[in-house]
């Protein structure tokens, strides 16, 4: 593979060393997170050493769990240095430490069900498929929703998916917010014949995969994206302003 050369890497380049999409790339330079430096005499971007080097902890800090806007905002900071960062990703992975032993002791255990053919556990499986999972989370969401019927009518079907059920209603999940992003990035309306279609997969996914969703409960959900700190960054980082736009189409969706 080309290294980096005197006039800079490339964008494919560049993508295949960090293992990132092109499209990440280009979202990186659109935001203002990461913009090539240089560009050829064919009007192509270069990313210089300096470019890399930046890159490289906006990687690194993304494997931590920063928000695109945090990351922005420790990098641009002028009193921190190389070393600045690389002491403070260091402190980061330290603290994560005791979350990643025990995220170590469940993908065993996991392991040790897919080789007795034991089916996983649902817990086990939000712990392995689930991005951002914590005990914490699923304590809160019984205490609040453990009464309901969708609750109720949730486990009961959770309780029999395999870990080849759990891949599919990942990538089915996916799909869903591909959906919204591609929507909102081609400049259609939250009330466009885009954004209500991919609002329409979001609610027949819950309703296949999960519970009854009624119209009601779809419009909590859309609300529940814009008031909870945790599901607006989960948007937010796919694409800035997201979780408004989803609740938008929601309603938009609800209201026809």
């Amino acid at each position: 593979m080309t290294g980096v050369t005197e006039t800079g890497m490339t964008v494919g380049q560049v993508a295949e060393r960090f293992a990132v999409t092109v499209r990440t790339l280009h979202h990186y330079d659109e935001i203002g997170l990461l913009r090539p430096s240089r560009r050829s005499a064919a009007g192509y971007r270069l990313y210089t050493d300096a470019d890399v080097t930046r890159l490289r902890h906006v990687v690194v800090y993304r494997r931590l769990g920063f928000a695109l806007e945090e990351i922005a905002v420790v990098l641009d900071d002028p009193g921190a240095d190389v070393s600045a960062h690389l002491r403070r990703q260091r402190d980061a992975v330290m603290s994560r430490l005791d979350e990643l032993s025990g995220l170590v002791m469940a993908i065993d255990r996991a392991l040790e069900a897919e080789m007795t053919g034991i089916h996983l556990t649902r817990e086990e499986q939000k712990e392995l498929f689930g991005d951002g999972f914590h005990e914490e989370y699923q304590a809160e969401a019984q205490e609040r929703w453990g009464d309901t019927e969708q609750w109720k009518q949730s486990q009961a079907r959770t309780s029999r998916y395999t870990k080849a059920d759990w891949q599919a209603i990942k990538a089915e999940a996916d799909a869903v917010e591909d959906a919204f992003v591609a929507a909102k990035r081609s400049g259609a309306a939250p009330d466009s014949d885009a954004a209500l279609a991919a609002a329409e997969a979001h609610g027949r996914h819950i309703q296949e995969r999960f519970y009854d969703l009624s119209p009601e409960m779809h419009l909590c959900l859309a609300r529940m994206y814009v008031a909870d700190d945790r599901f607006t960054q989960h948007y937010d980082d796919l694409e800035p302003g997201l979780a408004q736009y989803v609740h938008d189409a929601i309603e938009g969706l609800r209201a026809r």
